[in-house]
């Protein structure tokens, strides 16, 4: 084991792969250590930690960087198994009221929407036979990350949204409803700005983080609206907002450490640097849009913040 560790250490330094995810380090202590936001989850402030020396520890880390390094699967590959498995997750939504009892705790009630996204729930256990009942082998199914080392369900007890890009299913995103860590995507590419497809032609956007965000501002009727999917937008995700003349109004995470606001507007100079009018809107203390309206704001009140979002 240990001379494997070490091959792997030498085939991925770590600091070298965070810096291909565009993971932005800064020195802490000295020599070989760094932090910066963590690039498994939606973080606000620098709680990851690196030490170039050590590069790995945790058998669980090991794991998920042998897959990485395993050869790719293709996105036309996956395709198939990503829309099997979205449709699957689908189906089991109310089938289980704990999901439903998530959903309406985050804000989320309208069912048409729900269905039209394709939200759906992975109550673990059932994945695999599904799956494999299909055609699809184990190795396969763990390539794609659908399932873990042991074969059980990677998205277990979480809400899952199918992330589409050009009319294909390009990855997953799984909410946790427990103590499990928070944030889940699948290994690999997780698209575009979120349903683009829809709002591309759109001369004004409402671009936020995250996909409840989304799903509370939809339901408000707000419908010039993506989601970047963090507060960090890829270089393709980049693109899609310049691709033509239009006003984005970043509605990021108001959070007491400013890091939100700090992403919006580092995205604002850039977006005004290509010609592209820009404004961050500014939310309550300690908001982002998703608890706005669970804790009481209406389409109304935003609408203002809208108005009043700051070049």
């Amino acid at each position: 084991m240990a001379e494997d560790v070490e091959k792997l250490k030498q085939r991925w330094p770590l600091l070298d792969y965070l810096q291909r995810l565009n993971w932005v380090a800064q020195p802490a202590g000295y020599g070989f250590e760094f932090v910066g936001l963590c690039p498994l989850h939606e973080d606000t402030r620098p709680s990851f930690y690196v030490n170039a020396r050590k590069n790995l520890s945790f058998r669980q880390t090991l794991t998920y960087l042998e897959q990485r390094s395993a050869p790719p699967v293709k996105a036309d590959d996956s395709a198939a198994v990503l829309e099997e498995a979205a449709a699957f997750y689908q189906e089991q939504l109310d089938r289980y009221p704990e999901a439903w009892r998530y959903l309406n705790g985050r804000g989320v009630h309208d069912v048409a929407l729900t269905q039209e996204l394709r939200i759906g729930y992975a109550p673990g256990g059932n994945l695999r036979r599904h799956l494999t009942t299909a055609g699809y082998s184990f190795d396969f199914l763990r390539r794609v990350g659908l399932l873990n080392p042991l074969g059980r369900d990677a998205f277990y007890a979480r809400v899952v949204f199918p992330c589409a890009q050009g009319g294909r299913i390009v990855n997953l995103y799984g909410r946790s409803l427990g103590d499990a860590f928070p944030h889940r995507f699948l290994p690999g590419p997780k698209g575009g700005l979120y349903a683009w497809d829809r709002v591309q032609h759109c001369p004004e956007m409402i671009v936020v983080e995250g996909l409840f965000d989304y799903v509370v501002l939809r339901q408000a009727g707000f419908h010039h609206l993506t989601c970047a999917l963090g507060n960090h937008l890829s270089a393709y995700q980049f693109r899609q907002l310049c691709d033509r003349p239009r006003t984005v109004y970043l509605t990021f995470d108001f959070d007491a450490n400013g890091s939100g606001q700090q992403a919006a507007q580092r995205l604002v100079d850039r977006l005004r640097a290509r010609g592209i009018h820009s404004r961050r809107v500014l939310l309550p203390d300690g908001h982002d849009p998703n608890s706005f309206f669970v804790q009481g704001g209406d389409a109304q009140q935003f609408q203002s913040l809208l108005e009043a979002a700051q070049p």
